[in-house]
C-alpha cells in the first residue's frame, strides 16, 4: 500500500492594523545609502583544499605576491594550500574612517574548501576604482567538508566565508542629503494614498513645510536656521518619528507548492455563490506469494498482483457571499464548509475569473 503524506498548510490572513507607523519604518531619506565593495585576494594555509594546479590565476597571483615581498618563486609552486576568492562588502552610510565592515568570500576557483584559511591584505574598491578599505584576516565558514576512500560529508557551503569585522575603512564616502535647502523622503513601497498622507502628518509639525512630489517621494523645506544652527539631525530625527496609517493594495498572494495564502485587509468580493466538492480517490495495492508447501520440490513460486481502487466524491455545501464582505468574513465562511487550503486557492482562482474577487491575485 502507498502511503501519501498530507501537509497541513497555513493560512496567514492580514487583518487591519490598529494604530499607525513611523515614517522611519516605510520611508528613507533620499541620499542615505550604503556602497557595494569588491576586490580580489587568496586565502592561504588551506589543508591540501586549495585550487589546483591548472587554475592558472591562483598559480600568477601567489608568484606576484612572493615576488612583492623579494622571494623568487619556483616554476613549478604548488597551490593546493591557496585560493583564489572574491571578497564583496557593504560600506555604510556615514561610517569614518577606521571603523570595521564585515566581509564575504567566494571561491572563484576549483577550490574544495575555505576552513582554516586566512585571507592576505586586499583592497577593497567602489564602482568607481577607488579604494574604500581594506580586508585580512582568519577565514570562518560555519561548517566542514571532509572526504577519502570513496565517501565524503559536508556542512553548510564550504567554498563561502565570512570574517566579521573583517575590513577596515581606508576613506570616507560623503553624503549629500540636503539640496536647496530641501530633503526628501521615499516611500519603500510607493503608494499615492501614502504618500499625501505622509505630508499631511508633516505639515501638522512643521507647516506648510512638506509636499508630495509623486506617489514615492515626498519633498519637505527645511528652513535656514535650522542648517546654519546644525540642528539638521534633530529635525530628521522628528521627522522620522512622527506616525501616519499607510494604506495598501487590495491583493492575494498565493503559494500552490506550499498551500500558503496571504490577503490583505482591504480585499472585497462580490456577491457570489460558492459550492465546492472534493473527489478522493484511493488505490490500494495487493500482494499474493504461493509457494510449495515442500522444500525442494518441483513445483513454481506464484506471485499475484491485485489493484483494488476506490472512488468517493464528498457532497458540496453551497454558500452565498454578499457583496463586499472583508477577506475575514470570506475566511471564515469557507472554513465552515472545510475547505483546506489548496481547495481556497483553487476557489480563489475561479472567483477572479469570475470578476468577483476585488482584489489583485499573485500566483508565487
Amino acid at each position: 500500500m502507498k502511503k501519501y503524506l498530507i501537509l497541513f498548510c497555513l493560512i496567514l490572513i492580514a487583518f487591519p492594523a490598529f494604530g499607525a507607523t513611523r515614517i522611519k519604518d516605510i520611508a528613507n531619506i533620499e541620499g542615505v545609502r550604503g556602497n557595494q565593495l569588491y576586490g580580489y585576494g587568496i586565502v592561504v594555509g588551506l589543508n591540501g583544499t586549495g585550487d589546483k594546479q591548472q587554475t592558472i590565476f591562483t598559480q600568477q597571483s601567489l608568484t606576484e605576491m612572493l615576488k612583492k615581498m623579494n622571494i623568487t618563486p619556483s616554476d613549478k609552486i604548488k597551490v593546493e594550500n591557496v585560493a583564489a576568492v572574491l571578497v564583496t562588502a557593504e560600506l555604510p552610510p556615514f561610517v569614518r574612517a577606521g571603523s570595521r565592515i564585515d566581509i564575504t568570500l567566494s571561491s572563484i576557483g576549483d577550490c574544495e574548501s575555505l576552513q582554516g584559511g586566512t585571507l592576505v591584505l586586499t583592497p577593497l574598491q567602489g564602482p568607481d576604482g577607488n579604494v574604500y578599505a581594506v580586508a585580512q584576516g582568519p577565514v570562518s565558514i560555519g561548517g566542514f567538508a571532509a572526504g577519502g576512500g570513496g565517501g565524503s560529508s559536508q556542512k553548510n557551503h564550504p567554498t563561502v566565508g565570512l570574517i566579521p569585522n573583517g575590513a577596515i575603512i581606508e576613506e570616507e564616502v560623503s553624503m549629500n542629503i540636503i539640496q536647496d535647502q530641501k530633503i526628501k523622503v521615499c516611500l519603500k513601497s510607493p503608494d499615492f494614498t501614502t504618500a499625501s498622507r505622509m505630508a499631511e502628518s508633516i505639515n501638522k509639525v512643521f507647516e506648510d513645510s512638506a509636499k508630495a512630489v509623486d506617489a514615492g517621494c515626498i519633498e519637505i523645506n527645511v528652513s535656514k536656521e535650522i542648517t546654519d544652527n546644525n540642528n539638521l539631525v534633530d529635525f530628521i530625527s522628528k521627522v522620522e518619528q512622527l506616525q501616519l496609517t499607510t494604506d495598501s493594495f487590495a491583493k492575494i498572494i498565493v503559494n500552490e507548492r506550499t498551500g500558503t495564502i496571504i490577503a490583505g485587509e482591504n480585499v472585497r468580493i462580490s456577491t457570489v455563490a460558492i459550492a465546492h466538492g472534493n473527489l478522493v480517490i484511493t488505490i490500494r495495492e495487493k500482494v499474493d506469494v504461493d509457494q510449495p508447501d515442500v522444500p525442494l520440490a518441483g513445483g513454481e513460486t506464484v506471485v499475484t498482483e491485485e489493484q483494488e481502487v476506490t472512488v468517493e466524491e464528498k457532497k458540496a455545501r453551497l454558500i452565498v457571499l454578499n457583496e463586499s464582505v472583508s477577506i475575514k468574513d470570506v475566511a471564515s465562511a469557507l472554513n465552515a464548509i472545510g475547505v483546506s487550503p489548496r481547495d481556497m486557492i483553487s476557489i480563489f482562482q475561479a472567483m477572479k475569473r469570475a470578476n468577483a474577487l476585488k482584489a489583485d491575485l499573485e500566483i508565487m
